[in-house]
């Protein structure tokens, strides 16, 4: 089969790990007969630089053109870098909003897996870690309060910023029905996180899945305030399987989820539609500290290629074999320095690439 994906290596350590993706591709199509060509294009910072904003039109329309489209990371460092003072609609994460909204992407799915080799760089105490966990995280991509009203202003003197959260029913429904459909494949768990004691677009996102289950009921349902969903995330993970939440809570929970897996090096995402064409990408940052060191972990963007093999191309067989990949990897002791532990052979992020894609 034939598929072309537009790769956006993006900025800092993105060029080198989409470089590793692509080496796992590669070996998939070698041995599987496939076909991928890529196209490459510029977003973020890199974009800022050659065209004065984080993504242009054309780029969005390229990326529309595309099967699927695999992103390594985009920005600088906080506060630090030459992108931070310029107009915010012009950052190099307003690129990011931009994409998932052109390509209308609406659900963002994060899983979260401890592996049993990996268990000694989980920060929890023992005994959580070895109870393991596998969740996944349905997180609203397109709506809440990164794509509000927002503004500041000066008023008798005094600077206010003012940012607005807002949801309607379609936006709710159409990402718990996302939920119900994953929940159904796994344990049958949906756990839906809000602040419904406090915001008026929690209670209507808890009555708009409450309507939603009623067509799933062979899932179990359950409630939880955000705060109390961060506390649990980290006293009983094993409890969760999918956790369905709004845009801002699911960007904060899905980060502390990859932290408990050991590094977020470890963690992928898939962001979807309503048709094939998705988004993929590790869940961390462009770490520009480390970039051009070779020590950066590829493994979550190389998971997020097989969620793409897995979603976008129906190649559900590929998919397992680059995460059995992975997985054989790990239990052979390779570890970038992330997640390297005693007894275990580090190597850097090309070697890491090299070491799955013969695995394959």
């Amino acid at each position: 089969m034939n598929f072309h994906i537009a790769l956006i290596p993006g900025d800092g350590i993105g060029p080198e790990i989409v470089e590793e993706a692509r080496k796992v591709l590669d070996r998939v199509a070698e041995i599987y007969h496939h076909q991928f060509t890529y196209e490459k294009l510029l977003m973020g910072g890199c974009s800022i630089d050659a065209y004065g904003t984080s993504l242009t039109d054309e780029t969005l329309a390229r990326a529309k053109a595309a099967d699927s489209v695999l992103l390594g990371a985009v920005g600088g460092d906080v506060g630090n870098s030459r992108w931070y003072d310029i107009d915010p609609k012009d950052r190099p994460e307003a690129g990011l909003l931009k994409i998932r909204k052109g390509l209308e992407l609406f659900a963002n799915i994060r899983p979260a897996y401890l592996y049993r080799e990996l268990k000694d760089a989980c920060p929890l105490r023992e005994a959580i870690a070895d109870a393991g966990f596998d969740m996944v995280i349905m997180r609203e991509l397109t709506g809440g309060l990164y794509f509000g009203e927002r503004k500041t202003e000066e008023i008798n003197g005094v600077r206010r910023a003012t940012d607005t959260l807002v949801y309607d029913e379609n936006e709710i429904r159409r990402i718990a029905v996302k939920g119900f459909e994953i929940a159904m494949k796994r344990k049958k768990h949906l756990i839906s996180v809000d602040k419904a004691n406090v915001l008026d677009s929690s209670r209507l996102w808890r009555a708009v899945v409450n309507e939603v289950a009623k067509s799933y009921p062979e899932v179990t349902v359950t409630h939880m305030l955000v705060d109390n969903c961060a506390m649990q995330l980290v006293k009983d993970p094993a409890q969760f399987d999918v956790v369905l939440t709004e845009n801002m809570f699911g960007d904060i929970l899905s980060d502390e989820a990859s932290m408990i897996t050991g590094s977020i090096g470890m963690l992928s995402s898939a962001s979807l539609g309503a048709t094939k064409l998705g988004l993929y990408e590790p869940s961390h940052g462009s770490a520009p500290d480390i970039a051009g060191k070779n020590i950066a972990n590829p493994i979550a963007t190389i998971l997020s290629a097989a969620m793409m093999l897995r979603y976008s191309f129906d190649l559900d067989q590929e998919a397992k074999a680059v995460e059995d990949a992975v997985q054989q990897v790990l239990t052979d002791g390779y570890r970038t320095s992330d997640i390297m532990a005693e007894g275990c052979k580090l190597v850097g992020t090309r070697e890491m690439g090299d070491r799955i894609a013969e695995r394959i």
